[in-house]
């Protein structure tokens, strides 16, 4: 994946030469930690062999209600990022348990529960934006610590964390061995409705931060924000790897496939490609990269 990155960023920069400028590569990875965060998440759910449909929706919902938080004068910023963390847990938890408890297909529950999210945040803001955001809120889209824009300091410290829980802990060796075989698992003691609670909660919470950073960068809460964001996530997730028959993922290489997301759109924007053709551009690139998936599967 990282020579399918560098060979993209050789093209890009071969067809449009002020892509490789310093100011566009943070702009890139600037907007593609928005859906780096979503993609770890997704990770998680997909390396148990589930799906999640509904982060670009639970993005949305998080918006206009942190907006109603973070307005300037109104809570300390704290406040707005509890709204966040509260959002997306509530959102994870109702996912997870409705496909664990509940035995139902994780593509019904989150395809429903992206229906739902997104009607909330229409029906919670009037289907109008939510402005008047603090400048303090608005720092955590826009600012600079170091020299390093917030957004991606954050994105690296939940590749950390999220490295850490996949890797190092029982939790993360749960988390695969679901994927791998889940009666195994089971019949080995795992309590898999459990884990499966636990990793859409942990989805959802970073789909609710991803929700929070996006709303103080665009200063203002969006009932529409979001949209498609949840394909861009599951084709980061699947380009770095990840593969959708479950057991099998990691984060490094989900951050490459964002990468890779950000880097095409990126590229594709500055060479006025049609919003159109870069959707069935990524359509293609995930039916490619899960047709590679099957064929390696079915060797195996």
């Amino acid at each position: 994946m990282l020579i399918i990155l560098v060979a993209l960023i050789a093209l890009m920069t071969a067809l449009e030469p002020n892509f490789i400028n310093s100011n566009n590569i943070i702009n890139i990875v600037r907007q593609m930690a928005v859906i780096g965060i979503v993609a770890i998440g997704v990770t998680f759910v997909i390396i148990t062999s589930g799906i999640d449909l509904s982060s670009g929706s639970v993005i949305a919902l998080t918006s206009v209600v942190v907006a109603t938080f973070a307005q300037e004068g109104t809570y300390p910023l704290m406040v707005a990022v509890l709204a966040a963390i509260a959002v997306g847990v509530a959102t994870g938890v109702f996912n997870g348990f409705l496909i664990a408890k509940g035995n139902i297909a994780p593509f019904i529950v989150t395809l429903g529960m992206m229906t739902a999210a997104r009607g909330l945040a229409l029906l919670y803001s009037g289907g109008r934006p939510i402005g008047g955001l603090s400048d303090t809120f608005q720092f955590l889209g826009q600012g600079m610590i170091l020299g390093i824009p917030v957004p991606i300091i954050i994105f690296a410290l939940i590749g950390i964390i999220s490295y850490v829980l996949l890797n190092k802990t029982k939790f993360g060796k749960y988390v695969y061995a679901i994927g791998g075989n889940e009666q195994a698992a089971m019949i080995a003691g795992v309590n898999v409705t459990k884990v499966k609670i636990l990793v859409y909660t942990y989805a959802g919470l970073l789909s609710g931060l991803a929700g929070m950073i996006l709303t103080a960068r665009i200063a203002s809460g969006q009932p529409t924000a979001g949209t498609m964001y949840e394909l861009d996530a599951i084709a980061a997730a699947v380009i770095g790897g990840t593969s959708l028959t479950g057991g099998i993922g990691t984060i490094g290489g989900t951050v490459i496939g964002a990468l890779i997301i950000g880097v095409m759109n990126n590229g594709l924007d500055l060479m006025n490609v049609s919003s159109y053709w870069q959707q069935i551009l990524k359509g293609a690139i995930i039916t490619v990269a899960v047709y590679i998936d099957a064929r390696k599967h079915k060797k195996k």
